[in-house]
């Protein structure tokens, strides 16, 4: 009886270590704004198609960057070594005129103050219509951020649910294959 006793003793000693061990990761989203006044001025040019790029501050380490040519934008992101990662918004979502939209929603764990990214959602402003350029659908487009890749994994069409289903998808997004163009 005992030694029942003992071990029930050392087990309820033991229950709060175990569970903060085990205590799991929240996704929570953190936001980067794109606008020009948060961004810095990489390239810049005006003449003829008109070329751009500035860079946005990210969430762990990570960086962003706006894209933008022939009046179509894209993001790139640039992990904490500096690898770059081109999502190409035009060859995976539309070809049409576009522009990325106000805000990035990053994905991220938290851990105690340690927060890493896990995806990225960016709103995707597109034409679609050659008969009137001032229909715009807005996609959401969701990519994966995981140690060796950073790729698009869902393109969220229009919908009452889309923000929810785009977290959705970017929360479940490390074990999806990327996209390749065109889809």
């Amino acid at each position: 009886m005992q030694i029942k006793l003992l071990i029930y003793g050392i087990f309820l000693i033991l229950l709060p270590v175990v569970g903060v061990f085990a205590q799991k990761s929240r996704t929570v989203s953190v936001y980067t704004n794109l606008d020009d006044k948060s961004c810095k001025t990489l390239e810049s040019e005006t003449e003829g198609a008109g070329r751009y790029r500035g860079e946005c501050k990210g969430v762990g380490g990570y960086k962003l960057q706006v894209t933008e040519g022939d009046i179509r934008q894209s993001i790139d992101v640039v992990a904490p070594n500096k690898n770059k990662y081109e999502l190409d918004f035009v060859g995976h979502v539309s070809t049409g005129f576009s522009s990325v939209g106000e805000k990035a929603e990053w994905r991220v764990t938290r851990k105690g103050k340690i927060q890493t990214p896990v995806a990225l959602i960016v709103r995707f402003n597109v034409s679609e219509n050659p008969a009137d350029s001032s229909i715009i659908t807005s996609y959401l487009v969701v990519s994966k951020i995981t140690k060796n890749q950073i790729c698009i994994t869902n393109i969220v069409k229009p919908g009452a649910k889309a923000n929810e289903e785009a977290r959705k998808f970017a929360d479940s997004s490390a074990d999806k294959p990327c996209q390749s163009a065109g889809n």
